[in-house]
């Protein structure tokens, strides 16, 4: 199969740990042994958000605020790379061309962010559309797509299976400033909606979850294309 994974930064890189990185890479080597084609964006995580309230502390505009945290997303993505060696790109590519040139010269393109106001989640989704992924994988922090913030609310319930446009219903209202945290953005969401593209979100905190989701047995949430 063809895959894209959009791992947040929150899960790859919590902090400066060697070990969740190296986690990570180990289970990108079993998939690519197993025969998949792979492509990853990495997010910025705890380390974006930092950079970003001090930015907005100091006065910052939206624009300035996001390109910190595209810097910051920019070396995770280095990160995952250097523990992926020469299976992956050398550096992260700024564009989806580039990183669709990689995936098909067997190479696993490893991005970061591109641009001012667009996610990781939505460079990922686009990436997905553009090589024609069979399946699209959210690595978050939480188990999957909730009617509520699982953090806050002990009541909130985890879906099993959305459509895209029920999962734009879902996210909405979450405000979409630098920094935010949704288990998959709204304009990731959009473009899963347009592309058609399966997709699942599930608890990257284990990154052996990716490789369950890959194999269709996970505990997450299913984003079906609508019929």
């Amino acid at each position: 199969m063809k895959i894209v994974v959009s791992v947040g930064g929150s899960v790859a890189v919590p902090s400066i740990d060697s070990a969740r990185v190296a986690a990570y890479a180990g289970m990108f080597e079993e998939l690519v042994a197993a025969g998949h084609d792979l492509g990853v964006v990495v997010g910025g995580g705890p380390t974006a958000r930092r950079y970003i309230e001090a930015g907005r502390d100091l006065g910052a505009n939206e624009i300035e605020l996001d390109q910190l945290g595209i810097g910051a997303t920019r070396l995770n993505a280095r990160l995952l790379a250097g523990a992926l060696g020469d299976r992956a790109t050398s550096s992260p590519p700024s564009d989806h061309d580039a990183a669709r040139e990689a995936m098909r010269r067997g190479s696993i393109p490893v991005m970061g962010g591109t641009a001012p106001g667009h996610t990781t989640d939505a460079v990922a989704t686009a990436l997905a559309e553009h090589t024609g992924a069979d399946l699209l994988v959210f690595a978050t922090s939480v188990a999957g797509v909730y009617d509520g913030d699982p953090d806050e609310d002990t009541t909130a319930t985890r879906f099993d299976e959305l459509t895209p446009k029920e999962l734009i219903e879902v996210i909405a209202d979450i405000e979409m400033t630098a920094g935010s945290n949704a288990p998959v953005d709204l304009l990731a969401a959009k473009l899963l909606q347009r592309s058609g593209l399966r997709a699942v979100v599930v608890d990257g905190t284990d990154p052996d979850a990716v490789a369950r989701a890959v194999e269709g047995a996970h505990d997450g949430t299913d984003i079906a294309p609508e019929r």
